[in-house]
């Protein structure tokens, strides 16, 4: 693994623009079919996932359910008190998982011979990426730059307004918050600062919290929330965000206003595609997302797309089975289906498609008329 710029670039059978799930899952499997490959990240290998999404949060979550576990141990006969929640101490819990993880990929990344270079990397020809002056040709590009928070006009990020990136690292719990937006991002806050103590209150402009899930999802968490005492405004939009020294004061359209220490934004997350070079090369966007087939090809010969810079669910595990799909359909699919016992070689089609719309394996198996083991083990070996 080669850490920081090559001075005079290189040439390579793929170059992946973007270390997050989809871009590490792309380069290490390409890596592992016999592929050159260079990965290029101007943050930290692991992206948004690891260091600002999916893990820190969940590590959050489970220091959450043990202070629950407490607070109602009676119930089961066990007598406990829950004396406090020590932030300074959740924080290094929160940073060793990540640590411990980051180390992991680093070393997989090391192992595959992977070229890594640290760096904030520009699209400047369809088959190259400049990276501080360094031009790295690739055979293929992969485009998997990722994501960043969203705001809304009226709530600019900063004192008591912040969004999951600033939340993540706060230091203190707060006695009450606002969470404007009720999708997966919001409720995981929501559901983490009420175990810690604090007085929730979600406000979505949708009719129910996490909109994007069915309806009986939806209701179920609700209840569980209600039960909780987890406070929620569906089906307003905001009018105006003000804040203070004392705190911030949020209103919604039909006049309700909501005081609290803080407000969290999380209104979902826009792609990273601004200033990158990808419009110059005459790559299709919408709306700052990269355009794809159904094969995660741009219009743009040899230029490829994963993850939340395409349009559809921004989930890790989509990126991560995108970035896969992407490296074996380079290597070629078909051939590395040769030795595996499947009669109807298209339900590989229906998997991934399944896959790449954000399903879970098991859910993607589950829509095949004949699952069998064998494939179901395919699955699980090329998703580990």
């Amino acid at each position: 693994m080669t850490i920081g710029q090559p001075e005079s670039g290189g040439e390579f059978d793929l170059v992946v623009l973007g270390a997050g799930s989809g871009g590490y899952a792309c380069a290490l499997r390409a890596a592992q079919l016999g592929m050159s490959v260079a990965l290029i990240e101007k943050g930290e290998l692991g992206g948004t996932c690891l260091h600002r999404g999916c893990i820190p949060t969940k590590a959050l979550l489970h220091a959450g359910e043990d202070a629950d576990e407490v607070r109602e141990s009676a119930a089961v006969g066990v007598q406990a008190t829950l004396q406090g929640i020590d932030m300074a101490q959740v924080n290094t819990y929160k940073a060793g998982v990540v640590n411990r993880l980051y180390k992991g990929l680093q070393g997989l990344v090391k192992s595959r011979g992977i070229t890594y270079v640290q760096g904030e990397g520009r699209l400047v020809a369809p088959n190259a990426v400049e990276v501080d002056g360094a031009r790295l040709v690739g055979r293929t590009i992969v485009l998997a730059t990722g994501s960043y928070a969203r705001t809304l006009p009226g709530s600019d990020i900063g004192g008591r307004v912040m969004t999951s990136d600033q939340a993540l690292q706060l230091e203190w719990i707060p006695q009450s918050v606002i969470v404007l937006g009720g999708g997966v991002i919001g409720v995981e806050f929501a559901s983490v600062w009420k175990s810690f103590g604090s007085d929730v209150t979600i406000v979505e402009a949708l009719p129910r919290l996490v909109p994007s899930e069915d309806e009986s999802s939806s209701k179920a968490l609700e209840r569980a929330f209600r039960k909780r005492g987890i406070k929620f405004s569906t089906g307003k939009r905001v009018s105006s965000v003000q804040q203070n020294e004392a705190g911030v004061q949020v209103t919604v359209e039909d006049g309700t206003t909501f005081e609290a220490d803080l407000l969290l934004v999380a209104v979902g997350r826009g792609p990273s595609t601004a200033g990158l070079g990808y419009e110059e090369q005459g790559i299709a966007m919408d709306r700052g997302f990269v355009l794809t087939d159904d094969h995660l090809r741009t219009n743009v010969p040899g230029v490829y797309a994963v993850g939340d810079i395409v349009p559809g669910l921004q989930l890790a595990h989509r990126g991560f089975a995108q970035g896969i799909f992407v490296a074996e359909h380079l290597a070629g699919v078909k051939a590395l289906l040769d030795d595996v016992n499947v009669e109807d070689k298209g339900c590989v089609e229906k998997v991934y498609r399944g896959l790449l719309a954000g399903m879970s394996a098991p859910g993607a198996l589950s829509h095949l008329e004949r699952p069998n083991y064998d494939f179901a083990r395919w699955i699980a070996a090329k998703m580990s």
